[in-house]
């Protein structure tokens, strides 16, 4: 996928229906942000995007931990389930991801944008995402409704592996970047329909390599990478398309990126109650292990 498409619009695939007027959205999807940043000591670490091992040392699949930097064990806030429910952590049983959209201004800050702003050549942007679970993202592309590919995990970008904690906030591309171009999307004069899909998943999926498996597969296979998922991965991922999602788009715009958001994408750790919310978030509507999402990105 070449990096100079890009222009995400407010167009959200498999998750256009309006926020439902009898749920807090947003309310629910925060619910699970600690009250207070966790103390660490020293400079925290960027997180692992590797699978957690278990106490045997396993490194296959594993059930993610439920306590750790970024994420409560319980409810915090008197508007909490009581006592006797908060060893289960809550909306555990569904997921919700946030999504913001930033653009570089003139002075190459970040700055919230709105997603139907119209981009010209020039323009750059980046998405700061966040999940309210732990689990794990794949971010797949299509060009023009074309074959799908897989641009995250990638061989060469965390070890191969796309594990995310609960709130720990996540950049594509990451400003971290150790040039200018690799951390930021950038508009170039090519016009098309583009999508990124968003799949948050419990557990990894099945036929698409990760980690170790990932990077000896691109290593001895280079013409094959990125991969292109199989037509069984891609049906499935379709499928939980159709799910419907519960949305709410924020409509405050034009602010920076704040340090408690800069900071915590670089320490690897979660972002408090009181910290920016999303731009955007999508909910599943029901419990279940995979949620999928899409902006179509249109460059004029």
């Amino acid at each position: 996928m070449a990096f100079g498409f890009v222009c995400l619009c407010a167009v959200v695939i498999g998750s256009a229906a309006p926020a439902m007027q009898d749920e807090d959205v947003r309310g629910a999807f925060l619910t699970t942000r600690p009250k207070e940043k966790p103390a660490t000591s020293g400079s925290a670490a960027k997180p692992s995007r590797r699978r957690p091992k278990q106490s045997g040392g396993s490194s296959g699949t594993t059930k993610p931990p439920e306590k750790h930097t970024g994420k409560p064990s319980g409810p915090s806030g008197p508007s909490g389930p009581s006592s006797s429910e908060s060893s289960k952590p809550v909306n555990a049983a569904r997921m919700g991801i946030g999504l913001t959209l930033f653009m570089r201004d003139s002075n190459g800050l970040a700055v919230r944008t709105d997603p139907d702003h119209v981009f010209q050549k020039g323009d750059r942007v980046r998405v700061l995402l966040e999940t309210n679970a732990d689990g794990y993202l794949y971010i797949f592309n299509t060009t023009n409704n074309g074959p799908p590919t897989m641009i995250y995990p990638n061989a060469d970008l965390d070890e191969g592996g796309n594990y995310l904690q609960a709130h720990v906030p996540f950049e594509v591309p990451s400003s971290l970047g150790s040039a200018e171009q690799f951390r930021w999307f950038a508009f170039d004069e090519v016009a098309g329909t583009e999508q990124l899909f968003f799949v948050f998943t419990r557990e990894p999926l099945k036929g698409v390599p990760l980690e170790d498996e990932l990077i000896a597969f691109c290593r001895n296979s280079k013409e094959s990478c990125p991969i292109k998922p199989s037509a069984d991965v891609w049906e499935a991922l379709q499928k939980d398309m159709q799910e419907p999602l519960k949305t709410d788009k924020s409509q405050t715009y034009g602010k920076g990126e704040t340090t408690a958001e800069t900071d915590a994408n670089a320490r690897g750790i979660g972002l408090a109650k009181d910290d920016p919310q999303p731009s955007l978030v999508m909910m599943a509507s029901t419990p279940r292990s995979t949620l999928v999402t899409a902006l179509e990105l249109i460059h004029k």
